[in-house]
């Protein structure tokens, strides 16, 4: 079972590197939000480098936990589709600053996540890729879909739109990053399911 400290240090950790960006946040202020003293965080993380790629873990990790799961259970195409957005849906809205710490990540570093990501996200969208061509087979999905490209797309619109979207609605608005994500769905689902499929004549 993982301590509980170490868990609550990395909640700090992504909610304070989200809000002010790595080089703005100190070990001290991790460890005043935590409620324990900075040698107490530095026997869990012996430094900030080594937070801040835990951190990162855990989100890879998660998706390397979830994405089986949901590749496996799904039928189909469009049950795939439909179980990937609900999921990166709950994910990201259940924890906005998830979002602001890739995006802040993908600004302030983009060669070392670069790096990251493409390592753990390659399988995946080589995966990811083929069922939309098989798609593109049975004509359930559009013929001039990038299925790369698409993929890369979507995953740049969900946390772009999640990242931002308390900036482009009134602040206080609790179902701004709910109805982004919503909208960047119906794009998503309308640039790669052929009209029939959309107007529901596919059954």
């Amino acid at each position: 079972m993982e301590d509980s400290v170490a868990i609550q240090i990395l909640d700090a950790a992504n909610r304070l590197f989200a809000e002010r960006g790595y080089d703005g946040t100190s070990l001290q202020v991790i460890a005043e939000a935590v409620g324990i003293r900075k040698p107490s965080l530095l026997y869990h993380y012996t430094s900030k480098a080594v937070l801040r790629d835990a951190v990162l873990a855990r989100l890879m990790d998660h998706w390397a936990e979830v994405l089986p799961q949901i590749l496996s259970a799904a039928t189909t195409g469009e049950n795939r589709f439909e179980a990937l957005v609900a999921e990166v849906i709950a994910f990201f809205d259940a924890d906005p600053s998830r979002a602001r710490l890739l995006y802040r990540e993908i600004l302030d570093r983009p060669n070392e996540l670069s790096l990251r990501l493409g390592g753990f996200l390659a399988p995946w969208i080589a995966l990811l890729a083929d069922y939309i061509r098989r798609g593109q087979g049975t004509g359930l999905i559009r013929a001039g879909v990038d299925p790369e490209v698409y993929i890369s797309n979507v995953i740049q619109m969900v946390i772009g739109g999640v990242a931002t979207a308390h900036v482009f609605y009134a602040m206080g608005d609790d179902s701004a990053v709910e109805r982004q994500v919503l909208e960047v769905t119906r794009i998503a689902r309308t640039a790669l399911f052929v009209n029939d499929y959309l107007e529901g004549n596919h059954g």
